[in-house]
């Protein structure tokens, strides 16, 4: 593996610091307390090239590769504060462009993915249910064949862009008690009959990506608009997961970085006891601490990025970096506010907004109790 990157790379990486600088940073705190999601800096990134990283030029893509890609991604953490909007960009990128690109047909990619890249239209997929969520086999959902398409009747919950979507992978069962070749993906689009999207979900944090619930009822799309082979759902999702997690948590290792600079300076400047907190090692062993989960998160984030790169699998290398990544950062948050002291706990800190984003990274694209039985079977366990 070589980690070395060419000077067009690191200059895209500095690109897309400035970028994240200039459009995604002006009035992230306002947005995170009024949880609103912004077109415009959605916009912007479209117009920048974000939602086309991983999609090829014929479909308005820049088809750039996964390294290149992951590197974006951790420049746009390091950036900008609104972890929210980046991991909606996420999002769409990892959970039906990349579908869309592995199974769909040439009519759907040609119908979906110039709206996606050009910002003209916004997707995700919809998979957890209100008594299905890592338990995926016990999915409600179900889609019938009738006549010349299907028809979907259950709720899907916890759907990140859900409220601002326009075109949402759905998973269904059409065989019922058949398992994993009981599932299939159907694409539906906003405005469809018989499908609604709920009022955006409070929560904890990522407050600037909205996240719903979504109803069908009696909803019938055409057979067209079946993504992949029925009964290839789950052998989607998984795709979309594996991908999902190898690259969502790139834009965290850009916050921490961000973080530890933003650390190693107060420590320097506040003063206490006539000296700098950093010359307490109860301070510096914290920088320190960071330090280290940085680089190790970075470095289990660059390797799965690599493997993908060169057509291997990486189900188990993804699992270990999405697990370690997101705890990482957790407890990276946890030290900068205990290295700020009171001033880490307040809001204007900016500190606190890391904290919340950061524990939904223990929670989405798989718990890290999951992440662990993963790692654990590919042992042998």
């Amino acid at each position: 593996m070589d980690f070395s990157f060419t000077k067009e790379q690191l200059e895209l990486k500095s690109s897309a610091i400035e970028f994240a600088r200039k459009e995604l940073s002006k009035d992230a705190r306002k947005r995170d307390e009024e949880e609103s999601f912004s077109r415009e800096a959605w916009r912007a990134c479209a117009r920048f090239g974000v939602q086309g990283l991983p999609v090829p030029t014929e479909y308005g893509g820049s088809g750039t590769d996964i390294m290149t890609t992951v590197l974006v991604m951790e420049g746009l953490g390091y950036g900008s504060p609104d972890n929210g909007m980046i991991f909606s960009l996420n999002a769409q990128m990892w959970s039906i462009e990349l579908p869309l690109l592995g199974f769909g047909s040439e009519e759907q990619k040609g119908t979906y993915l110039p709206g996606l890249v050009s910002g003209d239209l916004i997707g995700v997929h919809a998979m957890t249910e209100p008594e299905s969520g890592s338990d995926a086999f016990s999915m409600r959902t179900k889609a019938v064949l009738e006549g010349d398409g299907y028809v979907l009747n259950g709720s899907k919950l916890y759907i990140t862009n859900a409220p601002v979507a326009d075109v949402i992978l759905v998973f269904a069962t059409t065989k019922p008690g058949s398992g994993f070749a009981g599932v299939s993906a159907f694409l539906v689009e906003k405005g469809t009959p018989g499908f609604t999207v709920g009022a955006p979900l409070k929560k904890m944090g990522l407050r600037t990506s909205p996240m719903g619930e979504v109803v069908l009822a009696d909803c019938k799309i055409p057979s067209k608009n079946r993504l992949g082979r029925l009964g290839a759902g789950m052998a989607i999702f998984n795709y979309s997961m594996e991908w999902e997690r190898s690259c969502i948590l790139a834009s965290a290792v850009g916050a921490m970085q961000r973080q530890l600079e933003e650390c190693i300076t107060y420590a320097k400047t506040r003063k206490q006891f006539g000296q700098a907190i950093g010359k307490f090692e109860s301070v510096s062993n914290k920088v320190a601490d960071m330090y280290l989960r940085l680089e190790t998160a970075r470095l289990l984030i660059y390797r799965v990025a690599w493997l993908k790169q060169q057509g291997r699998p990486a189900v188990t290398e993804a699992a270990a970096a999405k697990t370690y990544t997101s705890e990482a950062w957790v407890q990276s948050c946890l030290d900068a506010i205990q290295i700020h002291g009171a001033y880490g706990y307040m809001r204007d800190s900016g500190i606190e907004r890391d904290l919340r984003d950061s524990v939904a990274g223990t929670i989405y694209s798989g718990t890290s109790e999951i992440q662990r039985l993963i790692i654990a079977r590919s042992l042998g366990l």
